[in-house]
This record gives structure tokens, C-alpha cells and sequence, in this order.
């Protein structure tokens, strides 16, 4: 039996409601490397730094949360000059959860004052155990 893995992307509110919408996740811009790194049953959550892309305002919520669906990893023309790379993932009703209530509680943040680090990454792999906080605040009452 392969072991599911978890991953946490960053993505604006905005652009994870949109993609949470069409059943897809994007990774850093719309590379396609991270995304080849999931399998399916893979955990995603979304962490939200931003509510609009581009914006300065904060907003600092895990803000979906979903299992991978297939070993599909597709171009998407988004435009004429923008043709990301998507993920097919199947997202669960959940609450949006603050990150910093949980800062203390989540082992990948190492750093307790400056937490903000690993997300600058766009894309991470992180344990179960931090895994199950996330998801026991989001999905309160979905079984995982």
C-alpha cells in the first residue's frame, strides 16, 4: 500500500475559490513539477495569505482542503499567454481556519515568530500529525 502524502499550496483566497469551484489546484504560478510530486489520495489543504491576488492586505487562513484525484497532471489555457499546469482534486465543505491559533501546535513552523517562512515556498510537503490539526479545525465534521 502506498502512503498518502500531504501538501499544503498557497494560492489567494480568490484563486482557491476558483479552483475549488472547477475541482483543479495550480502550484507556484502554474508550474508543473510540484504537481507531479502528488499522487492520488494525496491531501491538499490551501493556505491563503492574501484574499485577492495581488493584494497587500493579509488574510492568513487555510482556506480549502481536498484529496487528489488521478495521476493527471494537464495544461490549461488560461489565456493566450498563460497556460498553467493543473491537478484534478476533489475538495470537502470546510471552515476556513487562522494559521496564527495554530502556529504553536504545527512542528513544519519551526521558527514561531517568523511562521511565515515555509509558505514563501508556494508548495511543501508537510507530516500527518500536522496534517490531522489543520483538518481536525477545517473539517470538523467530515471523517478523513
Amino acid at each position: 500500500m502506498i502512503q498518502e502524502k500531504y501538501w499544503i499550496i498557497v494560492a489567494s483566497k480568490d484563486h482557491a475559490q476558483r479552483g475549488t469551484s472547477e475541482g483543479v489546484a495550480q502550484a507556484c504560478h502554474g508550474k508543473e513539477a510540484p504537481l507531479k510530486r502528488m499522487k492520488p489520495g494525496d491531501w491538499v489543504i490551501i493556505y491563503s495569505s492574501k484574499e485577492h491576488f495581488g493584494s497587500g492586505e493579509k488574510y492568513q487562513k487555510f482556506t480549502a482542503i481536498g484529496r487528489v484525484k488521478d495521476e493527471v497532471v494537464y495544461q490549461f489555457e488560461m489565456s493566450r499567454d498563460f497556460k498553467p499546469f493543473r491537478r484534478n482534486i476533489t475538495y470537502y465543505a470546510c471552515s476556513e481556519v487562522a494559521i496564527i491559533p495554530l502556529v504553536e501546535r504545527l512542528e513544519f513552523i519551526q521558527n514561531k515568530k517568523q511562521w511565515g517562512y515555509p509558505f514563501r515556498f508556494g508548495f511543501f510537503e508537510i507530516a500527518e500529525q500536522d496534517f490531522n490539526v489543520i483538518a481536525g479545525e477545517m473539517l470538523q465534521t467530515v471523517e478523513v
